[in-house]
């Protein structure tokens, strides 16, 4: 258990560390990147266990969710960084002559807070670690109490591959993350819910530090399937992601909008495609994840017996596991409580629409908070492609699932309660630095035209060479 004091040493020889300059070289930071990739292969079978451990996640899906990204990302930084890094050269513009030449360096901010959750425990702390490292910071880390499994194997995993003067995890509860906020960073990077979100900005605003939030949306993510879509296609990429880590996914699905004149053969489809993927007992099958804590799975089981009578799927677990069977509630109104919170468990609300009147629902989830991803499935590409335009959410996709965070050189992040920044590649660089301008002054040929006096002729002079320069 870590105390203040011992908190703000960590920071303290961070800083001191930082300002020696180690870390503003591009070779050091892409030999660190290296050496991460490395780390991460090598642990790979202690990063699945502890997987399996706190997510009962299977080998197969420890790798596709949290393992294979990292490497695809850090793969991504090695070859990008220096082109990324380079300073910007501008054209300072006449009014500057003789000083003609403007460069815009990409600075590191130096100490970074990265605050990493309990549902993607390895790639979320690794990941974003590896764009603050990029970047030329150095990192502390308080990654989730609630995965403690990971969150053991991720401080043995950094103790062995870096000194604590340049990445340091640390372990702890609430009260441990408080005690880190406390401490004046020059960065903070929280991945979570919106609610600490908001206590995270809070806390950020006394030492005026700037913060990347990745959050959820406070009304979950919203896939709309319209009259047209293929249902099969939509079921089988719905039941998919449903089941992905028992949808504790902050871009996964929390409500489905279907329009009610193909909602019943879109509800076989989809029970057939749970089925299918995960049995008729996902709750005895090992390869189904498991809710984190028996508080997540009291939660989830809860909501269920509010909606018991409109279970039409699922509805049973084994509370001994934490496995929670994925559940389908039909019919659903669009303003029930169910439908405005992030649920982040299987449970998925069906609610029935008009298609005819699909553009009044699009409106009703935008008045609502901003979700992180929105998924539509359509033949109509007019139509969704307007709404991708006009709608506010962090991504998604059209008749795809999930899939848009795995593309290369793309932002990810939401906004407003679904969080502020952005990260992934190059993006990840740009969110762990900050531009700095310099001009570059000569001491010859400098002409008179900013200085006193201004008034008389030589004012009137000078007005007239600055209305050619300036318009």
């Amino acid at each position: 258990m870590y105390n203040e004091t011992e908190i703000s040493n960590v920071v303290a020889a961070q800083r001191k560390f930082f300002r020696t300059g180690a870390t503003l070289p591009i070779k050091w930071r892409i030999q660190q990147l290296k050496k991460l990739k490395a780390a991460v292969l090598a642990h790979e079978k202690e990063f699945e266990d502890a997987l399996a451990e706190d997510l009962g996640r299977s080998q197969v899906e420890a790798y596709l969710c949290d393992i294979g990204p990292i490497v695809v990302e850090i793969n991504e930084m090695i070859r990008g960084l220096r082109r990324w890094a380079r300073p910007e050269r501008h054209f300072s513009g006449f009014l500057c002559f003789p000083s003609m030449i403007t460069k815009v360096y990409k600075m590191p901010y130096g100490v970074s807070l990265v605050i990493s959750p309990f549902n993607f425990p390895i790639l979320l702390t690794i990941g974003v670690v590896a764009a603050a490292m990029a970047g030329g910071n150095t990192a502390v880390i308080k990654a989730s109490s609630k995965s403690a499994a990971s969150t053991a194997a991720l401080k043995r995993f950094f103790a062995e591959v870096f000194p604590p003067e340049y990445v340091t995890l640390i372990d702890g509860g609430h009260e441990v993350a408080d005690m880190c906020l406390a401490q004046r960073f020059d960065k903070i990077f929280y991945t979570g819910s919106p609610a600490v979100g908001k206590h995270v900005l809070a806390e950020a605003a006394h030492n005026l530090s700037p913060v990347a939030l990745e959050l959820g949306g406070e009304t979950g993510n919203w896939c709309v399937v319209r009259q047209d879509a293929d249902l099969k296609d939509a079921a089988r990429k719905i039941a998919f992601f449903k089941l992905c880590n028992a949808g504790q996914i902050c871009i996964n699905i929390n409500q489905i909008a279907i329009a009610e004149e193909v909602a019943e053969p879109f509800l076989e489809e989809l029970k057939k495609a749970f089925v299918a993927q995960i049995g008729e007992h996902p709750e005895e099958n090992p390869e189904y994840p498991k809710l984190i804590t028996d508080a997540a799975y009291d939660k989830c089981a809860h909501w269920a017996d509010e909606y018991r009578n409109r279970i039409v799927f699922g509805g049973v677990g084994d509370k001994e596991s934490r496995r929670y069977v994925p559940t389908i509630i039909y019919p659903v109104g669009i303003n029930e409580p169910i439908v405005q919170h992030e649920l982040f468990c299987p449970l998925l609300p069906i609610v029935p629409f008009k298609d005819a009147e699909v553009d009044a629902l699009m409106e009703t989830i935008a008045d609502r908070e901003h979700p992180l991803a929105i998924y539509l499935f359509t033949k109509n590409m007019r139509w969704a492609n307007r709404v991708m335009r006009t709608q506010q959410f962090g991504g998604g996709c059209i008749n795809e699932v999930c899939i848009h965070m795995m593309v290369k050189g793309v932002p990810f992040n939401g906004t407003g309660h679904s969080g502020m920044g952005a990260y992934h590649g190059e993006w990840g660089f740009r969110e762990f630095t900050h531009p700095q301008t310099v001009l570059k002054g000569r001491t010859r040929l400098n002409l008179p035209l900013r200085e006193h006096p201004y008034s008389g002729k030589s004012g009137d002079k000078k007005l007239k060479i600055l209305r050619i320069f300036e318009r």
